[in-house]
């Protein structure tokens, strides 16, 4: 069997950087295990799969088609930056003449649109609720210690934990922030909790550049102890942070230093 593969690095024009996935087209029909064990050699934080949904489709004329996500350990429901990848492989690698790309998924169906500095992808939104921090205290103390926080929410579509830092903090701070995440699996495992996302409040204007906000992402539940660059906590920080700052258009930096901009809660990547 032959399948061929691309490795992909989102949110950069420079080899060796950015945030890498690989990318599997998929011609024919792939044995289910088949989807994990190659996720599981490729050992990146995700592998996704484009499969055509009818048989006469092919990868350079058609506009639709299937996408899964896989970690080395698990498959994921959504994820950002393999997506970006998969539409950067087919739009500039297999030359799809389309200008929207649309993906069926377990996230419902994603569009990629090509623009003139990048990719805009068009990703559902996910609101989040408060979090009594009595009901994640121990959780939030294994990962980050005596860190104060600000305010805790959780997302019941994702299955993530949004903690927000104390305003008192700044950028570098959370940028160098120590996140135990060894142990985290083993005090939360009753699988409500599938990722922590720790965000900060944006700097006073006048920065440069300024942000509305940053964040970090933890998902060793699915074996990714720390996942640089993911575009899909933006559906929930998009959410949050709109209701916070009042805001429908935001900037949002991540660990890496990349950027997100949110505008009516689509997401722009930068190739």
């Amino acid at each position: 069997m032959k399948l061929p593969i691309f490795i992909a690095d989102a949110f950069t024009a420079r080899a060796f950087r950015g945030n890498p996935a690989a990318v599997c087209l998929v011609e024919n029909k792939l044995d289910e295990d088949m989807h994990q064990k190659i996720a599981q050699e490729m050992n990146l934080s995700e592998t996704a799969f484009i499969r055509k949904l009818n048989p006469t489709d092919n990868f350079t004329q058609s506009s639709c088609f299937g996408l899964r996500w896989f970690t080395p350990v698990s498959e994921v429901p959504l994820c950002g930056h393999a997506t970006l990848a998969s539409s950067a492989v087919l739009f500039h690698k297999i030359k799809n003449t389309n200008n929207i790309l649309t993906f069926v998924t377990l996230s419902g169906e994603l569009r990629a649109r090509r623009a003139e500095d990048g990719i805009i992808l068009d990703f559902p939104l996910y609101p989040t609720y408060p979090l009594d921090f009595h009901e994640v205290e121990n959780l939030i103390e294994m990962a980050i210690g005596g860190t104060m926080v600000q305010d805790t929410h959780y997302s019941p579509d994702t299955r993530n934990l949004l903690v927000r830092l104390c305003d008192c903090y700044n950028r570098s701070f959370l940028e160098t922030l120590e996140v135990n995440t060894e142990n985290l699996p083993k005090i939360e495992n009753s699988g409500r909790v599938q990722g922590l996302i720790l965000t900060l409040k944006g700097e006073a204007a006048g920065q440069t550049p300024d942000f509305d906000f940053y964040s970090r992402y933890f998902a060793p539940w699915a074996g990714v102890a720390e996942d640089p660059v993911t575009g899909s906590t933006h559906t929930i920080l998009g959410s949050y942070w709109s209701q916070q700052l009042g805001k429908q258009e935001m900037r949002g930096r991540t660990a890496l230093q990349f950027h997100f901009y949110l505008s009516n809660f689509k997401l722009m990547f930068l190739l």
